[in-house]
């Protein structure tokens, strides 16, 4: 009797999978392997497998005597190659294999299982308390709260050893070579050479360089077949990233936030009251999904409960009633975000998530409105203020600065227009003012993705210009004067507000709750304004632009592509034009960059050596973190002009 076979996504492949299956093929078939990934990417996974033995696993079918056979553990990660077979002669060292393993999306540590240093060197952070937090894409945190980080001392750096070195200068060797290469070469060889330099690393206990890595080869997977929802600049981003870290490490640098942690390290938290502030939905690259609810404590401290395990889109909409994992209380996550706990023996990872041990005990407590408790004090600055101190580079370094970056703001804003997919508002006047005031800011969708509400609920929110709205959202520190909305309410004793059912508690998650013209004010109560007029982008029509659009092309393109725009006298338009504008040292790390992509030193016989790919790899590093550093700054300004 056939069983039924239902269609099923690939599932997450630990890194050291990935690369032996890639290293154990012949050269013959390594030539094929790019051309197998996305052939048999295409090819829907079924479930259970045919494979006849009664073994229950994901399939797929790779021609008429090749079925690949997948049989992730009980974290649904595929963590050791006895879980991946072929039923075709050549198995193990089959092109089949290989192709589906480097189709399957890759792993995050924490989903698989934690191997022994190789040294005794010790890692901070590793879970010692026995959470049973859910695995999320979130790894290599380095630093403590923001509560205990005025009371405890920064750990001392400590000279690395000579194991971590080799590790750090193999994976700085790696990410040369993709660099070099660019995005149309760097294939699933490359890629596997970095997966095994990552592996390597994470070893060594080098746990922020391997996240960093893992980051590279899914935004290299996405550039390759073009996805619209990964852009460039997030590779860009994570690779400047890894080589950072690496040639920091390989310098010997052993500062504990580069080494980085394996796990969050879950610290007592004593007794704790919070309040629910929204819900988030959580889609990630890795196939997991679901739903994070930020909280705020009496003292204006930042936490969040999670609920994100593998499934995607679908994981993350049915998440948002999923029961909550704190202590024993019966709440699901609709309710914890209208309402609160009181919790006792709490336990808080680094980056501010709520843990459920044995040792939790919780309460459910009635919710507050936005209008009262400590959510009030959210509202009670100006989002110039409260902008200017998370992106100050005194907030912090490493993975803290990252997370105070993350951390929800209040304002309360005017509606003013809509430019393509963004909503135009600005801060809502003082009560003695009669037009609004600071910058303007623009709204982007946190999660565009088109199973979640949040475009729609912008799109209901621009029907209505003059609309006064109270706004819970996240700064995007890599846009000028930009807010990603979490959550939207109506501006206390505003006629012209929303008008919301009062089950919601005075609040809309964007990402759940779906606005009606209901719940809009009629159009004639909204003040009328003059059309907006966005002006000049002070970040998108700076001149370092053209220092962006080098270093993408270097990524982009690879070292060949940068050479070939050097030859064509682009480097020297564009270090004119830098220098004209004030930009002198933008000017000098273009010009150093285009210099070293173009340099070729021959050996004696004539041919052309490749050992100057790390001057190349410096140079281009130099002038990614100089443009990281100038765009921060224009963000900043941003949010304080007038």
């Amino acid at each position: 009797m056939t069983s039924s076979l239902q269609t099923v996504p690939l599932p997450p492949v630990a890194a050291e999978v990935v690369a032996g299956a890639v290293e154990s093929l012949t050269s013959r078939l390594s030539k094929k392997l790019d051309a197998a990934i996305e052939r048999y990417a295409a090819v829907p996974p079924t479930t259970p497998a045919p494979d006849g033995e009664g073994d229950v696993g994901i399939s797929v079918r790779c021609g008429e005597d090749a079925v690949v056979i997948l049989s992730p553990g009980p974290s649904g990660t595929v963590s050791d190659p006895a879980q991946a077979r072929c039923t075709c002669l050549l198995a193990p060292r089959c092109l089949h294999l290989a192709a589906v393993l480097g189709a399957c999306p890759v792993a995050d540590p924490e989903t698989t299982p934690e191997p022994a240093a190789e040294d005794n060197e010790s890692t901070e952070g590793t879970e010692g308390t026995g959470e049973n937090a859910a695995p999320a894409p979130v790894t290599a945190e380095t630093e403590t709260p923001a509560s205990a980080a005025s009371t405890t001392p920064a750990a001392p750096a400590a000279p690395l050893s000579p194991a971590r070195i080799t590790a750090a200068s193999g994976l700085w060797s790696a990410a040369t070579a993709v660099l070099a290469a660019g995005v149309p070469a760097a294939g699933a060889i490359p890629q596997a050479e970095l997966l095994r330099a990552a592996h390597t690393a994470r070893l060594a206990g080098l746990h922020r360089a391997e996240a960093a890595a893992l980051r590279v080869v899914r935004g290299l997977r996405e550039a390759r077949v073009g996805h619209a929802g990964h852009p460039l600049a997030d590779l860009v981003s994570a690779l400047r990233e890894l080589l950072l870290t690496t040639a920091l490490l390989a310098a010997g640098d052993g500062s504990p936030e580069l080494i980085g942690t394996a796990r969050r390290g879950y610290r007592p938290g004593g007794a704790l009251r919070v309040h629910g502030v929204c819900r988030e939905p959580v889609i990630s690259a890795t196939g997991y999904g679901g739903v994070v609810t930020h909280l705020v404590s009496d003292d204006n401290r930042w936490f969040s409960v999670a609920d994100v395990k593998p499934g995607g889109s679908a994981r993350a909409r049915g998440a948002a009633t999923a029961p909550v994992t704190v202590g024993a209380t019966v709440l699901d996550h609709a309710q914890l975000s209208r309402g609160g706990l009181l919790i006792n023996g709490a336990t808080i990872s680094p980056d501010g998530r709520l843990g459920s041990g044995k040792g939790v005990r919780s309460s459910p407590v009635a919710g507050l409105p936005w209008s009262s408790g400590p959510a009030a004090a959210l509202f009670g600055r100006r989002p110039a203020e409260t902008v200017a101190e998370l992106l100050s580079t005194e907030a912090g370094t490493g993975e803290e600065q990252a997370t105070r970056i993350g951390e929800p703001i209040g304002c309360d804003l005017v509606i003013t227009g809509a430019v393509g997919d963004q909503l135009l508002a600005r801060e809502l006047p003082h009560p003695d003012a009669d037009l609004p005031t600071g910058p303007l800011i623009r709204l982007m969708a946190a999660h565009p993705h088109p199973d979640l509400a949040h475009t729609a609920n912008l799109r209901r929110l621009a029907t209505r210009p003059g609309l006064r709205v109270r706004v819970v959202g996240r700064v995007d520190p890599d846009r000028a004067a930009t807010l990603r909305p979490l959550a939207v309410g109506p501006v206390p004793g505003v006629e012209a507000s929303l008008r919301l059912p009062p089950e919601w508690l005075d609040r809309a998650d964007l990402g759940y709750d779906r606005l009606q013209g209901a719940h809009l004010p009629p159009a004639d109560v909204c003040p009328p304004n003059e059309p907006e007029r966005t002006g000049p982008d002070v970040l998108a029509d700076s001149p370092v632009w053209r220092v962006r659009r080098l270093t993408e092309l270097a990524v982009a393109g690879g070292r060949r592509a940068v050479a070939e725009s050097a030859r064509n006298g682009g480097s020297r338009g564009d270090a004119a034009a830098l220098r004209a504008t004030g930009f002198h040292t933008a000017a000098e790390l273009t010009g150093a960059l285009s210099f070293e992509a173009d340099r070729r030193t021959r050996d004696t016989f004539g041919r052309i050596r490749d050992d100057e790919t790390d001057r190349y790899a410096s140079a281009w590093l130099a002038a990614s973190f100089h443009l990281t550093s100038t765009e921060r700054a224009l963000v900043q300004a941003s949010w304080a002009a007038q």
